[in-house]
Parts: C-alpha cells; structure tokens; sequence
C-alpha cells in the first residue's frame, strides 16, 4: 500500500507475507460459515490521454476493504483477489482481467449460500444507452444513458473500453448466491479536481460503445436467456442480486479525498472505519455513512437492494475495534488502524496505548505506539506488564489512551483566484497565531498534505458550480471566504464584493479560531472506545418521547445492547430541542457541553449558570441532567443549515476550563445562558488540561488521554 510501503519493506515484509502469515488467525472467523469470496478493483494510474486523470486513493480503497474482510469479516486471504494499478500485469485492472477474474474467481466458485463481495474504486463516467429505458424509479438506473466502470485500459478510434452498469447487471445476474454486495466509489457526474480533492469522473461524450461490450453482454443474456425486454424491466425493478452502495448519487462527484498523510475515497474510507465499529445492517450503516461524509464532502451515498441485511451478510456479534495486527517482528507488531475515526487520527502518535482483546472482547494485554504514525499504519510493543502476552498476527485492539499532538494547527490553503493578492493574504493569515498557509499548486494536487479550509475568491465558475438552484443571496463573483477542503462553501464566511485582503481576514479571524478550536477538541473524540458508561439523547421540547438523535459510549451499548434503531437527525425550524444526558456510572462525572453551527462558531450551552462552579458541571450517579429546559436555557435553531453538539464528561472536575468560561462570563456581564467563546482555543486549551492533568511548554496536553477517565461524544444534525 502507498503509504506503507516504506516502512514493511524496512521490514523485510511484503503485503503479501502479512497476509499469508495472519491466514490462520483467521479461522476463528471463517470456521463453520459460508465460503466468502472478494474481488477487490482499485485504479490509481490511468492511460496518458485526453480522457484521464489519474487518481490517488483507489489503491488504498482495496487496502481499507481488504483488511476489513480479513481481520472483521472472517475472509481468508486466498479467497481475496486484488486487481490494482500497482499489481503485476497479469493483476492489472484492465477490462478482460476485470470481466475475466469476475467470471473465474465468482462466477464459478460461488455456490448458492456463498457470501461474494465485488469492490471498484476508479472512475466512472456514462455513455448513450441501447435500449433506453423509461420512467425508471431505479436510482441506479438512468434513462437514455448508461453508468460505466472505467477500467484502466484506454479504447481507439472513439470506442470506450467502459464496463458498463449493464454489463456488471448480468454478471452479478449469473452468480449462483444471493448474498452478493457491490460496492462502486465512482461517480457519473463532474470530473477533475474539487478543492484538495480528486473527483473519480471522466467524460464519455462523444465516444462510442464497444462493440466487445455489447457482444458480451449478448453471451450472458443467452446463457442466462433472458430477452432485451426482460433485461431492461429487470434492471429497472430492482439491483440484479443482494446489495448494491454507490458512493454518490448519480448527478453528484465522488471524491478522491486527501486525508492528510494518505489519499482514499471519501466513501470507502468512512464505510470500512465504521464497520470495523459496527456490524449493522445495510439500512443503518448508510444512515450513519451518509451522516459522517459530510465532514468531508457533499455527495450523498445511496444502497440499493435487501437494506434490511446485515452488512456483507455477517451474522456473528462481534465487539468494536480500533486496530489490529498485521504483522510481528521482533517482538513488534506492526497495526492497522482502520477503525479510528478521522477526526482522531492525528492522536495516535508515540505513546498512545492499545488493550488487545479476544472475540469475546476480554482484555488480554496491552501495546504501546513507539513509531510515528504512516497513514494507517503504526509500530508497537508489549508494555511491561503484558510481558507474558505473545503478540500475533490479527489480534484486535481497542484504544486505551491517545496522545493529543502538541502545537496543533490549522493549515489553510490558498486559492489561486486571490491573484496579485496571494502574498498579501499569506502574509497577513500567516500572522495569526496556529494558522498555517498553504499556497495552492498546480496540478492536481492542489495543497500537498493537505488542508482544513481553503481561503477564496468567489468566482464565476465557483458561483455556476456551488450555487443552488435555489438558494437566493449566494456569495457575490469577487467576494472574500472560506470553502472546506472540499470545496463546499462556510455559511457566512463571504462578504461583499469588493472588500479589501486585510479587511477579509480581520473579519474572519475570529472564525478561524473557532474552527482551530474545533479540529482541536475533537481530537478527544472517542465515544466508540470510552469507558465511561454515558448515554445522550436529542428530542423535541414538546415531544420528549420522539428522540430526533441519540449516541453513547462503548461501555453504554454493552450495558444495554447495541441498538439498531435509526434516527431522523433533523430538528425543525424554530421549534425548541433540549439534550438529555445520563451518567449510568456509580460515581460523578463532571460535564461541558458544546454547539457548533453551520459556520463554524463554538457556543456553551452547559454550564449556563454564572459565575459557574465544579459542583454545578457535576452529574450525579445514574442522573439524567436535561440541557435545554425552556425554564432556564431556551435553544432553537433560526436557520437552516447543519449542527453539532459535543458532549464532554470527565471523572475529573474541569477547574481551569471553569474558571475561563467564569471570567468570560464575568466579562461579558452574563449571570444566566449560553456563551459564545471569545477566545476559543484558549478555552479548549483549558478543558485539555483538564481532561488530561498536564499542559506542554508549546500550550498544549502532552500526556495521553485515557479512555477510562473521559468521553467526548458528538451528535450531528440539519436544521431544516
């Protein structure tokens, strides 16, 4: 994989030795189950022509799965085949290895009961459809033009080598199992770059269909005798077997998303990191996918099929995990962290720890980061008391404690539409204290490892791109703001055309210290491996029983059964929400409460009583505290967009984090309400010391942060 290469082949490692070597600590997975079988599709490279644009994540994309369906899923190794960019030749993802493999590796092995999971991460694009079809309610479907997969073979004289949604309809058709998953992170729709990101498009207009291609899916159709007709209502009723995801809906980029250190698809990063947490069933794992990719891009996953099934079609309860081993080398092992969610990555430096568990989530030991984190990869060792502990192949881990990195900033990209200004801009943002610019490049990586935000002009083809047909009082061609890294714009952040760099930047100094505030208390989010045993519910002021989010620690949804229920995540307009939160522990826990809107402001909604005390943030033994009594704190959202809310419970009291927000209070004459933070990082950088016990010379924690002593728990939701 990319971004490990150099450190396994210092190793002396490949990827294949990890995975031959890990084989038979999988059979406690794989014993007394179905056959399972993969085909892993990831196309970084692409033919040098007008048509392409390579990408940078699809290889990794066939890692996240790959790991996954060994290590969570119970596949064997020798039943994954891998067609990738970066494989031999005869392993190249080219149109006949692609359809080949299909027929060889799944066609012919599967047997009725068998579990098949197809994967493709490259490009898509669409070319004209024979046999249009009309009125289609299928969402994969469309009319009058067909969704391809592009492989990594180019076509001559105007013919596209694509493999088309047809033909992938028919293959998956001919497969003797019903338990078949498809998952396709590739789009029909954009092309090229999207702020920071790659999207996974490339144009089909003017090119013709294979004649290849449209032979072949006539052998299949005789084999499966099925007419045109038939072929057309079929693909129109329904996916052709199991379940299909698509990482975008079809008008909608997929993105190719630099995630710092390593590049992946938005999609499958996020799929793979929540089922290493979650075996759910298809309807609530795109739920909580569709939710978590917001973060990072606007497309809007969709899963076609029987939703109700357990993803992959696993049955077996198996507890979360963080990590896990793939490879012991003198007595180190080297961890795949596939299960820690973005946000905390940066976290898992040297020093955070791991309790290594068996399948039945019982603690056996404990391993210590004594390397620098490479993308998902990680080197660790036995602490000392877990001497008597032999580390193995495919162990799993679950996080003990992180280290929150000293000096964390915000890396700010640059646009290259801010011209004869871009000096000015640098030099002025350079000043602010944690800001860190990153000019914009050419090519298409446009900020090189990566950025938070990006500061911009707004310009004509951003203005045709990003606004909403809808939407009135869009951001005027010439004015000054922010876009995430994905291009999507910050509410609130553009002015009026016309405005000076200086001018710009004064103003929204203010937000890019709520936004640097932000990045840096949810490094301490860790509701998937807390132990503290919290709950925390979201609900309507005047209908308490109709629960609009709800979200709880590890320890909680042990304690009480993992919950499959679904929730909305979306609060009326003007009407008042209250939080509910329960400390199901036999001892206090002491709490603070956050808001972060849709343009990136912090606000403190407990304590709200000033001047505030340790005993008021204190939550009582199995007490459920009410954030939001219309009595005494009124909240209400007065405009669309979307929300957050971070929970933070300590078994320690939070004195400095009181008594900032005490002289903030103070300060601002407020004996009662909710607080916007003035100077929020310095704040945060209170509540760190609190929730850790020691501050760095640079400002910030330093020691780790245990899971046994905290938990910050976030619930998300649109305003609508």
């Amino acid at each position: 994989i990319q971004f490990a290469s150099s450190t396994l082949a210092t190793l002396g490692l490949s990827q294949w030795d990890i995975i031959n070597k890990s084989n038979r600590y999988t059979q406690v997975l794989a014993e007394d189950t179905p056959r399972k079988l993969a085909l892993l599709v990831g196309i970084n490279q692409y033919p040098n022509s007008d048509r392409f644009n390579n990408l940078a994540g699809c290889v990794t994309d066939v890692d996240l799965q790959e790991y996954l369906l060994i290590h969570r899923f119970g596949f064997n190794p020798k039943n994954i085949i891998r067609l990738t960019s970066d494989e031999t030749p005869d392993k190249q993802p080219t149109r006949n290895n692609i359809l080949t493999t299909f027929e060889e590796h799944l066609i012919k092995q599967a047997q009725p009961g068998d579990i098949v999971v197809f994967h493709f991460s490259g490009h898509g694009s669409r070319l004209s459809e024979q046999n249009t079809i009309q009125n289609c309610s299928n969402p994969l479907v469309s009319d009058g033009i067909n969704s391809t997969l592009v492989p990594a073979d180019d076509g001559e004289n105007g013919i596209a080598f694509d493999i088309m949604g047809r033909t992938l309809f028919l293959l998956m058709l001919a497969l003797k199992t019903e338990n078949v998953t498809a998952i396709l992170d590739s789009c029909y729709s954009g092309g090229g770059t999207r702020g920071n990101f790659r999207v996974r498009s490339v144009s089909g207009e003017g090119l013709q269909l294979n004649p290849e291609e449209i032979a072949y899916q006539q052998s299949w159709m005789e084999k499966l005798k099925l007419t045109p007709e038939q072929l057309t209502r079929r693909r129109c009723a329904a996916v052709a077997k199991g379940v299909v995801f698509a990482s975008a809906q079809p008008n909608q980029e997929a993105l190719d998303a630099d995630l710092g250190d390593f590049a992946a698809g938005a999609f499958t990063y996020l799929m793979t990191q929540y089922l290493w947490q979650q075996t759910d069933t298809v309807n609530g794992a795109i739920a909580e996918i569709s939710r978590a990719i917001k973060s990072i891009s606007s497309q809007i996953p969709l899963a076609d099929g029987r939703l109700n099934q357990p993803i992959y079609f696993f049955t077996t309860n198996i507890p979360a995990i963080d990590a896990v081993i793939i490879e012991v080398v003198d007595n180190k092992a080297i961890l795949w962290l596939g299960g820690v969610e973005k946000e905390s990555l940066e976290a898992f430096q040297t020093g955070a720890t791991f309790t290594i568990i068996d399948r039945r989530g019982e603690a056996l030991g404990k391993v210590e980061l004594i390397s620098e984190r490479q993308g998902l990869i990680a080197e660790a060792q036995l602490i000392e008391e877990s001497k008597n502990i032999t580390l193995k192949p495919g162990m799993w881990l679950q996080e003990s404690s992180r280290i929150i990195p000293a000096n964390l900033k915000l890396y700010l990209g640059l646009d290259a539409s801010l011209k004869a200004d871009l000096n000015l801009a640098q030099q002025q943002l350079s000043s602010i204290n944690r800001v860190e610019v990153v000019p914009q490049q050419s090519g298409n990586n446009l900020y090189p490892g990566g950025v938070q935000y990006i500061f911009s002009k707004m310009t004509e083809e951003y203005q045709q791109k990003l606004q909403p047909q809808a939407e009135v009082n869009f951001p005027a061609v010439g004015s000054l703001g922010l876009f995430t890294s994905g291009l999507e714009r910050i509410p609130k952040s553009f002015a009026e055309a016309g405005e000076t760099i200086n001018a710009a930047i004064k103003r929204l100094e203010p937000k890019l210290k709520s936004l640097l505030a932000t990045r840096i208390i949810k490094k301490t989010l860790n509701a998937s491996s807390s132990e503290l045993d919290v709950e925390v519910s979201m609900q309507l002021v005047e209908q308490p029983n109709q629960i609009i989010a709800k979200t709880a620690t590890k320890k909680a949804r042990n304690n009480r059964g993992q919950s499959q229920q679904t929730y909305s995540h979306q609060l009326p307009l003007n009407q008042l929400f209250q939080f509910q939160v329960t400390n199901h522990e036999n001892s206090p826990l002491y709490l603070t409460t956050l808001l972060i809107d849709s343009t990136g402001g912090l606000i403190v909604i407990f304590p709200y009583y000033w001047p505030a005390t340790e005993a008021s943030m204190r939550l009582e033994p199995n007490q459920t505290l009410s954030i939001g009594d219309p009595e005494e704190l009124k909240l209400k959202a007065i405009e669309k967009g979307t929300g957050e809310a971070l929970i933070i419970v300590s078994r320690s009291p939070l004195k400095k984090a009181v008594k900032t927000l005490v002289s903030l209070a103070a300060e601002l004459n407020r004996s009662q309400g909710a607080i916007a933070l003035k100077e929020p990082v310095e704040v945060i950088g209170d509540l760190l010391d609190d929730l850790s016990g020691d501050r760095s010379p640079g400002g910030f924690v330093v020691r780790p942060i245990s899971v046994s002593e905290m938990a910050t728990l976030s619930i998300t939701f649109e305003v609508c």
